[in-house]
């Protein structure tokens, strides 16, 4: 009797612990990889844009970050040429605090800026003795219209109306101001000192 409770007991007895199943482990989800790609945000200053100089070549206005702006659409036959004269005086005046004159000829009011590059160019340091960046002649309304002036005109509305609009842009490369032709010139200017700061 004792040697059969003996082997009752013996069966009943735990398997050591290395002899009993372990179990399996899970499979795991494989780590995600972190997505680092940056996406840069559009732009939405003037720095976005490219022009062309006057011998046809690409000039991105980035080489402007920092800078206050005054965009002019201009015309050498126009009863606003003689602006030049305090355009030029204003860009020597504020030159070294950031200031700086984009000029575009357009020759699609009265056709008042005939000529090629060359002859306007030519003709305004001349005569006005220029020393500002002159750029090739665009189109500021309608079809064939440059990109800068379509952006331009959707920061403050409306088609441009003559020679020697002027946009004024911020050191952020931003619209702030818009001047008609005609507008105050010295009223200009004081924008112009009040976006230069001290």
């Amino acid at each position: 009797m004792t040697l059969v409770l003996t082997m009752i007991c013996a069966c009943n007895k735990p398997e050591p612990e290395e002899l009993q199943p372990q179990p399996q482990p899970q499979p795991q989800p494989p780590t995600p990889i972190e997505d680092t790609t940056v996406v840069e945000e559009p732009q939405d200053n003037i720095y976005q844009f490219s022009v062309l100089d006057g011998n046809g070549d690409s000039v991105s206005l980035a080489q402007y970050k920092g800078k206050v702006l005054l965009v002019i659409n201009s015309a050498t036959q126009c009863g606003y040429t003689p602006q030049y004269t305090q355009l030029q005086q204003w860009y020597e005046r504020y030159q070294d605090r950031g200031f700086v004159i984009l000029d575009f000829p357009c020759n699609q009011f009265g056709g008042q800026a005939p000529g090629s590059y060359d002859d306007i160019h030519n003709y305004c340091t001349n005569n006005y003795h220029i020393t500002f960046p002159q750029f090739a002649k665009i189109d500021v309304n309608g079809a064939n219209e440059s990109p800068l002036y379509t952006w331009l005109k959707s920061k403050r509305p409306g088609p441009i109306q003559w020679n020697f609009t002027k946009f004024l842009i911020n050191r952020d490369g931003e619209v702030v101001n818009r001047f008609s032709s005609s507008y105050n010139m010295t009223r200009v200017e004081e924008a112009i000192v009040d976006q230069l700061g001290e």
